[in-house]
Protein backbone atom coordinates (compact mmCIF):
# COMPACT_ATOMS: atom_id res chain seq x y z
CA UNK A 1 0.00 0.00 0.00
CA UNK A 2 3.14 2.22 0.59
CA UNK A 3 4.07 1.59 -2.73
CA UNK A 4 1.01 2.66 -4.12
CA UNK A 5 0.62 5.91 -2.40
CA UNK A 6 4.11 6.84 -3.54
CA UNK A 7 3.39 6.38 -6.23
CA UNK A 8 0.11 8.71 -6.63
CA UNK A 9 2.03 10.71 -4.48
CA UNK A 10 4.51 11.56 -7.40
CA UNK A 11 2.44 11.29 -10.27
CA UNK A 12 0.44 14.43 -8.73
CA UNK A 13 3.85 16.18 -7.96
CA UNK A 14 4.75 15.69 -11.84
CA UNK A 15 1.27 16.40 -13.10
CA UNK A 16 0.83 19.42 -11.56
CA UNK A 17 3.60 20.69 -12.51
CA UNK A 18 3.30 19.61 -16.32
CA UNK A 19 0.09 21.74 -15.69
CA UNK A 20 1.32 24.74 -14.23
CA UNK A 21 4.61 24.24 -16.79
CA UNK A 22 2.70 26.29 -19.84
CA UNK A 23 1.29 28.76 -17.70
CA UNK A 24 4.72 30.08 -16.51
CA UNK A 25 5.63 31.07 -20.27
CA UNK A 26 5.48 34.90 -20.38
CA UNK A 27 2.70 36.57 -22.65
CA UNK A 28 3.11 39.24 -24.32
CA UNK A 29 1.68 42.25 -22.62
CA UNK A 30 -1.25 43.83 -24.03
CA UNK A 31 -1.78 47.64 -23.03
CA UNK A 32 -5.10 49.08 -22.43
CA UNK A 33 -5.10 50.69 -25.90
CA UNK A 34 -4.59 47.31 -27.16
CA UNK A 35 -0.53 48.13 -27.68
CA UNK A 36 1.39 44.94 -27.90
CA UNK A 37 4.68 45.23 -25.77
CA UNK A 38 7.52 43.03 -24.57
CA UNK A 39 7.22 41.19 -20.82
CA UNK A 40 11.11 41.80 -20.83
CA UNK A 41 12.49 43.37 -23.82
CA UNK A 42 15.48 42.15 -25.80
CA UNK A 43 18.96 43.60 -24.69
CA UNK A 44 21.69 45.22 -27.04
CA UNK A 45 24.46 43.12 -25.93
CA UNK A 46 27.15 45.00 -28.40
CA UNK A 47 28.10 47.81 -31.17
CA UNK A 48 31.20 47.52 -32.93
CA UNK A 49 33.02 47.75 -36.29
CA UNK A 50 36.19 46.10 -37.41
CA UNK A 51 37.73 49.23 -38.50
CA UNK A 52 37.86 52.62 -36.34
CA UNK A 53 39.50 54.52 -38.28
CA UNK A 54 38.38 58.40 -40.01
CA UNK A 55 36.71 57.61 -43.77
CA UNK A 56 37.45 54.20 -44.13
CA UNK A 57 34.96 53.33 -46.95
CA UNK A 58 32.54 50.82 -46.78
CA UNK A 59 31.99 49.86 -43.11
CA UNK A 60 29.83 47.55 -41.30
CA UNK A 61 28.09 48.41 -37.93
CA UNK A 62 27.04 45.40 -35.76
CA UNK A 63 24.79 45.51 -33.45
CA UNK A 64 24.47 42.63 -31.20
CA UNK A 65 20.80 42.00 -29.49
CA UNK A 66 19.57 38.92 -27.58
CA UNK A 67 15.64 38.06 -27.13
CA UNK A 68 15.87 36.87 -23.84
CA UNK A 69 13.72 33.58 -23.82
CA UNK A 70 11.26 35.37 -21.54
CA UNK A 71 10.24 38.69 -23.66
CA UNK A 72 6.69 37.29 -24.23
CA UNK A 73 6.60 38.29 -27.81
CA UNK A 74 8.91 37.94 -31.07
CA UNK A 75 11.07 40.42 -32.33
CA UNK A 76 9.75 41.72 -35.45
CA UNK A 77 11.76 45.29 -36.19
CA UNK A 78 14.78 47.39 -34.57
CA UNK A 79 15.06 51.10 -35.35
CA UNK A 80 18.47 52.97 -34.86
CA UNK A 81 18.95 56.75 -34.21
CA UNK A 82 22.07 58.26 -34.25
CA UNK A 83 22.02 61.08 -31.44
CA UNK A 84 25.56 61.85 -30.78
CA UNK A 85 28.74 62.66 -33.34
CA UNK A 86 29.79 65.69 -35.41
CA UNK A 87 28.58 64.12 -38.97
CA UNK A 88 25.61 62.19 -40.13
CA UNK A 89 27.01 58.78 -40.68
CA UNK A 90 24.91 57.37 -43.82
CA UNK A 91 24.31 53.54 -44.50
CA UNK A 92 23.71 51.66 -47.77
CA UNK A 93 20.30 50.22 -46.65
CA UNK A 94 20.41 47.90 -49.92
CA UNK A 95 23.75 46.30 -48.40
CA UNK A 96 22.01 45.91 -44.12
CA UNK A 97 22.04 42.15 -42.87
CA UNK A 98 21.27 40.03 -40.44
CA UNK A 99 22.56 36.60 -38.77
CA UNK A 100 21.50 34.29 -35.79
CA UNK A 101 24.28 34.69 -33.52
CA UNK A 102 27.25 37.27 -32.90
CA UNK A 103 29.82 38.86 -35.05
CA UNK A 104 32.40 36.52 -34.04
CA UNK A 105 30.24 33.50 -34.07
CA UNK A 106 27.99 34.19 -37.15
CA UNK A 107 25.16 31.18 -37.50
CA UNK A 108 22.37 31.32 -40.14
CA UNK A 109 21.96 34.57 -42.23
CA UNK A 110 18.54 35.81 -41.69
CA UNK A 111 15.84 37.58 -43.99
CA UNK A 112 14.82 40.48 -44.36
CA UNK A 113 11.56 42.25 -45.21
CA UNK A 114 12.29 45.82 -45.33
CA UNK A 115 15.37 48.08 -44.65
CA UNK A 116 13.66 51.86 -44.26
CA UNK A 117 15.80 55.48 -43.46
CA UNK A 118 13.32 57.78 -41.46
CA UNK A 119 12.78 61.21 -42.63
CA UNK A 120 16.67 62.34 -41.76
CA UNK A 121 19.24 60.53 -42.43
CA UNK A 122 20.03 59.51 -39.20
CA UNK A 123 17.50 56.76 -38.74
CA UNK A 124 17.19 52.96 -40.18
CA UNK A 125 14.96 50.83 -39.63
CA UNK A 126 15.52 46.58 -40.40
CA UNK A 127 12.43 44.32 -40.43
CA UNK A 128 12.96 40.88 -40.31
CA UNK A 129 10.76 38.85 -43.03
CA UNK A 130 10.41 36.12 -40.48
CA UNK A 131 9.65 37.56 -36.44
CA UNK A 132 12.68 36.54 -34.04
CA UNK A 133 11.69 33.85 -31.61
CA UNK A 134 12.45 34.67 -28.14
CA UNK A 135 15.70 32.96 -26.65
CA UNK A 136 17.79 33.55 -29.89
CA UNK A 137 20.55 36.17 -30.37
CA UNK A 138 20.48 38.04 -33.51
CA UNK A 139 23.19 40.21 -35.07
CA UNK A 140 22.10 43.28 -37.33
CA UNK A 141 25.17 45.12 -39.95
CA UNK A 142 24.31 48.14 -41.19
CA UNK A 143 26.68 49.00 -43.78
CA UNK A 144 27.76 52.57 -44.02
CA UNK A 145 29.61 54.46 -46.97
CA UNK A 146 32.18 55.94 -45.30
CA UNK A 147 33.23 55.90 -41.63
CA UNK A 148 32.86 59.43 -40.39
CA UNK A 149 35.52 62.26 -41.58
CA UNK A 150 35.64 63.90 -38.48
CA UNK A 151 36.95 61.72 -35.49
CA UNK A 152 34.98 61.47 -32.17
CA UNK A 153 32.49 59.47 -30.26
CA UNK A 154 29.33 58.96 -32.07
CA UNK A 155 26.08 57.03 -30.74
CA UNK A 156 22.81 55.42 -31.91
CA UNK A 157 19.81 54.76 -29.88
CA UNK A 158 18.77 51.43 -30.27
CA UNK A 159 15.27 50.26 -30.16
CA UNK A 160 12.61 47.04 -30.65
CA UNK A 161 9.60 46.23 -31.42
CA UNK A 162 7.17 43.08 -31.14
CA UNK A 163 5.55 41.42 -33.94
CA UNK A 164 2.40 42.60 -34.42
CA UNK A 165 -0.28 45.61 -35.74
CA UNK A 166 -0.45 47.62 -33.06
CA UNK A 167 2.84 47.98 -31.26
CA UNK A 168 5.15 49.35 -28.41
CA UNK A 169 8.62 49.62 -29.06
CA UNK A 170 10.94 50.05 -26.04
CA UNK A 171 14.46 51.16 -25.89
CA UNK A 172 17.48 48.46 -25.78
CA UNK A 173 20.21 51.23 -24.77
CA UNK A 174 22.84 53.21 -26.81
CA UNK A 175 25.66 51.56 -29.19
CA UNK A 176 29.32 54.09 -29.07
CA UNK A 177 31.47 54.03 -31.63
CA UNK A 178 34.77 55.64 -31.31
CA UNK A 179 36.36 57.00 -34.54
CA UNK A 180 39.88 58.90 -34.44
CA UNK A 181 41.86 59.69 -37.57
CA UNK A 182 45.40 57.67 -38.51
CA UNK A 183 48.09 58.17 -36.66
CA UNK A 184 50.81 60.73 -37.81
CA UNK A 185 54.71 59.79 -36.51
CA UNK A 186 57.15 63.49 -36.69
CA UNK A 187 60.51 62.58 -38.00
Amino acid sequence: MKYVTNFFSTLFVVSTGLYLLPHSVANAVTLSNGTIAFVEPPRLISASTPYSNTSVPNTTYYFTLEVPATAGEALQQVTFNQIQGTEEIAFNQKDTFAFEGTRNHQGSKLALKAVKGGDKQQSITVIFDTPIPPGKTVTIGLQTYYNPFTDGVYLFGVKAFPSGEKIAGQSLGIGRFQFSGPTTTDN
